[in-house]
């Protein structure tokens, strides 16, 4: 079985790289929600349906939520005791876009939930499309405008504690 979750790029060792890696699989799955929406039209909750319902599932359940713990509860605050006003504003942004894609999330869920059980369920391509978009934006802004400041910003020790403390989250150790 594959592991999705694995990156063979990014470690623990690079904080800032896996969590970028970690958005590239938020564009994966969130592109699939929009796919998944188009097939389940199609096809209903066929074998192919459930398999990639469960993977997103498995995804914004378990990954996500990690990442944004990662975020808000270890980058974020140190990056706002660093950064100026301005990168504190758009931390102070980003971090309440979390609340809302993940009721957003919610009610994904609860439509592919359905699908991957095999019950007949819709998935409006409304909702697809606004899930496909805003991830995938809302990560952008992440690496574009936020990440980059945590190499300028932070020492080699806080981003070892970062990865450190991603980790222990995740249950796994590091190395060092």
């Amino acid at each position: 079985m594959t592991d999705f979750f694995a990156s063979p790029a990014a470690s623990f060792d690079e904080p800032v790289a896996l969590l970028m890696a970690c958005h590239e699989r938020v564009r994966h799955y969130a592109g699939l929600v929009k796919k998944l929406s188009a097939h389940v039209r199609e096809h209903g909750a066929d074998e192919q349906a459930k398999s990639a319902a469960a993977a997103i599932l498995r995804y914004f359940d378990v990954a996500a939520p990690l990442h944004h713990q990662d975020e808000d509860d270890d980058l974020f605050p140190l990056l706002s005791q660093r950064g100026d006003a301005a990168l504190r504003e758009r931390i102070a942004a980003i971090t309440a876009e979390h609340a809302e894609l993940g009721a957003l999330w919610q009610q994904v869920r609860v439509c592919l939930v359905a699908i991957a059980e095999g019950r007949a369920a819709e998935l409006s391509q409304e909702l697809a499309d606004t899930f496909a978009r805003r991830y995938p934006a809302h990560a952008g802004v992440e690496d574009d405008q936020i990440y980059p400041m945590a190499e300028k910003l932070l020492t080699a020790t806080e981003l070892t504690e970062l990865g450190r403390r991603m980790a222990a989250r995740r249950g796994a150790v590091v190395s060092g």
